[in-house]
């Protein structure tokens, strides 16, 4: 483990007061690539996903449900613990925030703030979303026709709260704060988000609420346990004990600072401005980078409990196959951006991507080294200019690929390796082999060896997006486990090792037949 580069990416903690969507699977995707691209490229990886299970509205949501707060939120954090198997998720690790050693984590952190002499007692009276479990000024609410007062990203009901409680000074940070984005441009992501926090810091901050008074599923505040404290200051400790917060001497503090939060965009406020503040106010480092993902949409509609149309992923996995959910919604949609998820662009991408293109180009492949070639690894004889070209594109991938997972482009990622499939659909047409056969075998061998190659370092590159399909291409290729890692790249294929026969990976989607009415 020493000597090995660390790295550190974290989910959004799910809040437990519904069932887990395609949303909540999109972001933990983006980090189970990210997660299994580090490890396979040699870095020393550590994964975090988990359910946040405090506040108001979990207390709510678990008293119409006529349960207690914490069988409710057993249940329901048990459903998204569940998903990590369905789209075959990667976690070193799943975090409750109703864990013991998340409670003296979050009052160490408290106590550290206290210290600092930046947070004080006194009086909130202002607008409280419990939806959001979010404080909003005067004006950023609104007045609906229906006389409700409404605020945030996706305009929830607020209501009039005034209670006792501590407050974080955040209104010293604004200037500490907008320095700190100066000198770390990439803390942000994407673009967009960034120039909107740094507009809300430049409007000026207000002192932060810290504890509530008026319910009691919570972490009581050290000294003071009849104020519970402010839900996101709990929740977002979740990655620093994770890592074994206080105790700096825990193995796992190694990976303190996080590379990469990622985010809903609704959320980003609470990643790039409190918790930033929160952090170094206890005199610790803030993550590398939060980057904010978008929301889905479906057939272009908004999803909603009330229209009755979230897509589950459990449902559209079991019907289309982990591996092409996977890619299409890395592929369809660039990653921050709002995404519409449409059955037939889907299908498109299944059909035409994975079993047209990808699949095609390994079954044929594969296909004529089984019956021409003996079923083992052809012979690599003199390389042509067009040889060399196609071998060129793959090479370069990795290099490609690698830059854009380091900026969550994991759309752009997939584009360059289908751009070289693409390029080996085209060599395999332009060269022949099948003609090859009959008047010149020794190069129908080379011509199959680069193809073989092209697709084992276009698969190397694949496994961390579709990592079940890609085994099964890998072992058609007799590619040792130990050679699968990206340090292995340009150990090309062995002539003359022995391939099993081959199997397509991605068959063709058909619509099954409606019945007759």
């Amino acid at each position: 483990m020493s000597g090995r580069k660390t790295f550190y990416t974290t989910t959004p903690i799910y809040y437990v007061n519904d069932v887990p969507h395609i949303g909540h699977a999109y972001a933990t995707l983006a980090c189970d690539v990210m997660a299994r691209f580090k490890r396979l490229d040699g870095f020393d990886v550590h994964f975090l996903t988990g359910t946040d299970e405090h506040g108001q509205k979990v207390e709510k949501a678990a008293a119409a449900a006529g349960m207690s707060p914490q069988s409710f939120t057993d249940k329901v954090s048990q459903s998204f613990r569940d998903l990590l198997g369905v789209m075959n998720y990667s976690p070193d690790n799943f975090i409750r925030t109703t864990e013991k050693r998340h409670y003296a984590s979050c009052q160490a952190l408290w106590e550290k703030l206290v210290a600092s002499g930046d947070i004080y007692l006194g009086k909130y009276a202002g607008w409280y979303s419990v939806r959001d479990e979010a404080f909003y000024a005067e004006d950023e609410t609104t007045v609906g026709p229906d006389g409700k007062r409404r605020a945030g990203p996706v305009n929830n009901e607020v209501e009039w709260v005034e209670e006792p409680s501590y407050f974080f000074k955040l209104s010293a940070w604004g200037d500490r704060l907008l320095e700190f984005y100066e000198k770390n441009p990439r803390f942000i992501a994407p673009e967009s988000r960034r120039n909107e926090i740094i507009s809300f810091v430049k409007g000026g901050l207000q002192d932060l609420s810290v504890s509530r008074t008026s319910f009691s599923w919570g972490v009581p505040v050290p000294g003071d346990p009849k104020h519970i404290m402010y839900v996101w200051l709990d929740a977002l400790t979740n990655y620093i004990t994770e890592c074994g917060y206080p105790d700096e001497s825990n193995p796992l503090w190694r990976f303190w600072p996080a590379d990469v939060h990622v985010v809903g965009k609704d959320i980003i406020r609470f990643h790039c401005v409190y918790w930033p503040a929160f952090l170094m106010s206890a005199g610790l480092a803030p993550p590398k980078r939060v980057f904010a993902s978008g929301w889905w949409t479906t057939e272009g509609q908004k999803i909603s409990k009330s229209l009755g149309n979230a897509i589950d992923p459990v449902a559209v996995t079991k019907e289309f196959g982990v591996d092409p959910v996977r890619y299409f919604l890395l592929r369809e949609v660039p990653f921050g951006n709002d995404g519409d998820f449409q059955r037939r662009a889907l299908i498109g991408r299944l059909n035409a991507d994975l079993a047209n293109a990808y699949g095609n180009l390994c079954q044929r492949v594969l296909s004529i080294v089984a019956k021409n070639c003996g079923s083992v690894v052809p012979p690599k004889g003199v390389l042509t200019d067009d040889d060399n070209a196609l071998l060129g594109r793959a090479q370069g991938l990795l290099a490609a690929v690698r830059a854009e997972i380091d900026e969550q482009a994991f759309h752009r990622a997939l584009t360059a390796i289908w751009e070289v499939i693409a390029d080996a659909n085209r060599y395999v047409d332009a060269q022949a082999p099948w003609a090859l056969a009959k008047t010149d075998p020794a190069r129908r061998d080379t011509v199959m060896w680069v193809l073989a190659e092209t697709i084992r370092r276009v698969t190397l590159l694949v496994q961390p997006f579709m990592p079940e399909s890609a085994s099964k291409i890998l072992e058609q290729l007799a590619v040792p486990q130990e050679a699968r890692t990206y340090a292995a790249f340009d150990q090309e294929l062995a002539p003359g090792t022995a391939l099993p026969k081959p199997q397509g990976v991605f068959p063709r989607y058909v619509e099954p037949a409606k019945a007759a009415s």
